[in-house]
């Protein structure tokens, strides 16, 4: 287990890398003796939601310089894990979104810590409704998409009766892929987002690889800053440095 504390002008922020996502974690500890993040600024921070750093763009940007597109050479598959949450205080890979990253890659460098809101039940199992909507028109896609030349075969030939068939029996074979490959949150997401908070809508679609262990107050501190209309502190909050406590 891996403990790393950011230094930034608010205070001190000390994190823990999850096991679990070796590749992230072992990618960060990398960046970290290699002193990638000393300079670099906290760019996007947004109120109730979260803040994001590990551009190296940053280090020194003048007012209104464009940031959020830097990091090194290269992405990190994803390890998305379902026992690997949105709460508060987690450590998370930002990435591009899926019209150009649909295998959910993350950034070589870029981070965000979550703030987020606090969530009642009933909002939780609407979200969790329309998860399960959302899963079972994806999955009927895939299928369309794999079944798309015998699909147009059956225009070509305008056989109507074969198509509905089709339909039909791929709408079925989609509720049954979901039936087994259910999608809705935990006890634990529950509690967690009915207590502390954190951002459930974020779940399944960004690796999710680490926590903070103290300085959530410190997080709460940069959340909380005047930022312009691109979401980017008017006063830098800059990473000053970046260590491993414990390995």
């Amino acid at each position: 287990m891996a403990k790393i504390e950011i230094e930034t002008p608010k205070g001190n922020i000390v994190v823990r890398l999850y096991d679990d996502t070796p590749k992230h974690r072992d990618n960060m500890l990398k960046l970290i003796d290699e002193g990638f993040y000393n300079g670099t600024l906290f760019h996007r921070v947004i109120k109730d939601f979260m803040i994001q750093a590990g551009d190296p763009d940053s280090k020194g940007a003048p007012a209104g310089k464009h940031l959020g597109a830097g990091g090194p050479d290269y992405t990190i598959e994803a390890e998305i894990k379902s026992n690997l949450f949105h709460k508060r205080g987690a450590l998370c890979a930002a990435r591009l979104g899926d019209e150009v990253n649909p295998n959910k890659e993350s950034s070589g460098s870029q981070f965000y810590i979550v703030w987020g809101d606090v969530y009642n039940t009933a909002q939780l199992k609407q979200m969790e409704k329309q998860m399960k909507q959302n899963q079972e028109i994806t999955t009927f896609n895939d299928l369309v998409t794999y079944h798309k030349d015998k699909i147009m075969e059956m225009r070509r030939n305008r056989d109507r009766a074969g198509l509905q068939e089709l339909q039909d029996s791929l709408q079925k074979e989609a509720k049954e892929i979901c039936r087994q490959q259910p999608v809705g949150f935990t006890e634990e997401q529950f509690n967690a987002y009915t207590t502390i908070g954190g951002t459930p809508f974020l779940d399944r679609e960004y690796t999710v690889f680490g926590e903070v262990e103290n300085g959530l107050d410190i997080v709460e501190q940069i959340i909380n800053v005047d930022t312009d209309s691109a979401d980017r502190p008017k006063e830098d909050i800059t990473i000053n440095n970046i260590e491993v406590v414990e390995q």
